[in-house]
């Protein structure tokens, strides 16, 4: 298993045994499932719904049992650094994985959430193999014939969908970071195109560019003002 270098591992005992419980609390879903007979349990998560700019990106991702990812947790609160390395552990370990990006054509024509729910779809479909068991961040997932439950909050509640976090925010940062050299004017590698004040006042200045989002009403306002 490839090694982290994560601080908590050489710190006080206290902190390790914190850690380690943590771990072990993320796992509980998926103990109780294998526990029900389900085999392949796919976590499912997307990252990308608040952005006014790029895609929307998500993952899915199949742990196997008896593994320990020291530091897995809602992608959110994984430093940039640390959560590169962890995509590679998570890629390196997981029985399947799978990315699935919607553009920002789709996401006009058919508004976001059904944009994050297509995404999360061609995820599952693109797993190498089936799951038998969706645990869903937030949502459930329709016109997939597959059990599965939405859970609130899911990427700090299952080690699968925390897991699935990490994989979809990778993946959506480094596009927003290609972007940016596209388009260097807004400041894409920065705010990854959140309604960061740096952002809105590109926006206002420049318009819209061709990945930000005409459906967001901040984009259409600025496209309004601009001289």
């Amino acid at each position: 298993m490839t090694k982290l270098e994560w601080p908590i591992l050489d710190g006080p005992a206290d902190l390790l045994n914190k850690e380690l419980e943590r771990l072990h609390c993320l796992y509980d879903m998926e103990r109780d499932l294998w526990g029900a007979g389900y085999q392949l349990i796919a976590g499912i998560d997307e990252a990308g719904r608040g952005p006014l700019a790029g895609p929307v990106v998500a993952a899915a991702v199949i742990l196997p049992g008896g593994i320990w990812l020291p530091g897995l947790n809602d992608s959110k609160k994984v430093p940039p650094g640390r959560r590169q390395q962890l995509a590679e552990l998570i890629k390196d370990q997981a029985v399947a994985w799978s990315l699935a990006v919607v553009d920002v054509d789709y996401i006009d024509q058919y508004n976001i959430l059904q944009a994050s729910l297509e995404a999360m779809r061609r995820a599952v479909r693109s797993l190498a193999v089936l799951p038998d068991f969706l645990l869903v961040d937030g949502m459930s997932i329709p016109e997939l014939m597959i059990d599965q439950a939405a859970i609130i909050h899911g990427d700090t509640r299952s080690a699968s969908i925390a897991a699935a976090s990490i994989l979809a925010k990778v993946r959506r940062d480094e596009l927003m970071d290609s972007y940016d050299k596209l388009y260097p004017a807004y400041g894409f590698s920065q705010h990854k195109g959140y309604a960061t004040p740096q952002h809105l006042k590109a926006l206002a200045h420049f318009g819209p560019c061709p990945i930000h989002r005409w459906s967001f009403a901040p984009v259409r306002k600025a496209a309004g003002e601009v001289k």
